[in-house]
């Protein structure tokens, strides 16, 4: 669940749109800003320029996700853990998603825009799918764990979605109700048990409509959510859902926020996948707006983190799965008290903060965002534009 998760207005040169997840790169050039207030920290005449309320809101959807990982262990025996669980679920992937359409509204098959599209999304899939093998096959003692390119494991689906969904970016901008459409497709999945588990398919449909609302968003939009009466809005609104949340707990299963599943494979009837698809679209897009209502529009200290929330979204998911493997929730019960809690969610935040910083994605670029010329032929305009080179060189 970077880089992606800037309105722009000032002159910039393009970032690949492949090499965002929800980043999750800031590509598109044509956008009027959506800050109130010049963004400072840029300096005049630099090559490019990065909107810092998407860096911000990026980073710290991720801190959200990793906090989420390490309450998982904590719901079984707290109510409050569970409800805090569904709030933050409800939302931080949406966010994510939704960021990620909003940067792959310039996404078309052109040649580099494909390449970009293999080396930073597929080639990352296909190299953390290897590696959380391995890890599972150690940690878990479990050798008989299978390499599977096609039944993506633990945060690896979230690249193979966005695969999908950035291939199928032209169809969206060319349909006459894109969201409706997005809509009915995800409810129908909801309904479809027999859909299988190849590509994770299930999240790939039933999270479609947000990478869709992302596509469609204009800098308004954003703009509209961080209004002053918005954002005021918003501290009532988030109490509700957490309250909400608490009296649904133990009544409802956390796994319909994961939308990796049928009605039917959630022991529920057939219609209640409809009923849950727009109830949970609903939630999700208020809770949503609440989050970037409160999203930090100037250069912050972490500002600089959320060009490599990728990097910290893929990596930490080998500390999170460890920690359930060497059953450290087990062996330390204190964990489990409330000051427990505390010190997990200070754990998770830090840790997925380092993971962004420039040290380590200078040490994982290989893996992350690999050069890969080698791998492709040169289009006609390349090569015409080498021999202009050439030409002028000579």
């Amino acid at each position: 669940m970077t880089n992606s998760l800037s309105p722009h207005g000032y002159r910039r040169t393009p970032l690949p749109p492949a090499r965002e997840p929800s980043d999750i790169k800031q590509e598109t050039a044509s956008s009027p800003p959506v800050r109130d207030k010049p963004d400072t920290s840029q300096q005049p005449g630099t090559a490019k320029q990065r909107d810092a309320f998407f860096d911000n809101a990026k980073y710290l959807a991720i801190v959200l996700v990793a906090c989420g990982h390490s309450w998982e262990p904590l719901t079984d025996g707290s109510r409050a853990a569970e409800a805090l669980y569904m709030v933050v679920y409800g939302f931080h992937m949406p966010a994510f998603i939704i960021i990620s359409g909003y940067f792959s509204r310039s996404f078309d098959m052109r040649p580099d825009r494909l390449k970009r599209l293999v080396s930073g999304i597929a080639v990352p899939y296909i190299l953390f799918e290897v590696a959380y093998t391995f890890f599972k096959r150690w940690a878990d003692d479990d050798p008989t764990q299978p390499i599977s390119l096609l039944d993506p494991w633990y945060l690896t689906w979230f690249l193979a979605a966005l695969f999908v969904w950035r291939l199928t970016t032209p169809l969206w901008k060319m349909v006459r109700w894109p969201v409706a459409l997005a809509l009915a497709i995800a409810g129908l999945a909801s309904v479809s048990p027999d859909i299988g588990d190849d590509l994770d398919l299930q999240r790939v449909l039933q999270f479609l409509p947000f990478f869709v609302i992302g596509l469609v968003m204009k800098p308004e939009h954003f703009q509209m959510m961080r209004r002053r009466e918005v954002r005021i809005l918003s501290v009532p609104i988030m109490a509700a859902a957490t309250v909400v949340a608490y009296w649904a707990a133990p009544r409802m299963s956390s796994a319909w926020f994961y939308h990796r599943d049928s009605a039917q494979e959630l022991t529920a009837p057939w219609w209640s996948g409809l009923v849950m698809t727009l109830a949970l679209f609903g939630c999700s897009m208020v809770l949503v707006a609440c989050f970037f209502a409160w999203v930090p529009r100037r250069k912050m200290w972490f500002t600089a983190l959320g060009a490599g929330t990728l990097y910290g979204y893929l990596l930490h998911g080998f500390l999170a799965k460890g920690s359930r493997f060497w059953g450290w929730f087990d062996t330390y019960e204190w964990l489990r008290t409330p000051l427990g809690a505390i010190a997990v969610t200070i754990i998770a935040a830090a840790v997925v903060t380092v993971l962004c910083t420039r040290p380590v994605q200078r040490m994982f670029r290989f893996a992350m965002e690999p050069r890969m010329e080698w791998a492709f032929k040169k289009d006609a305009a390349e090569l015409a534009r080498d021999r202009t080179k050439t030409a002028k060189a000579a």
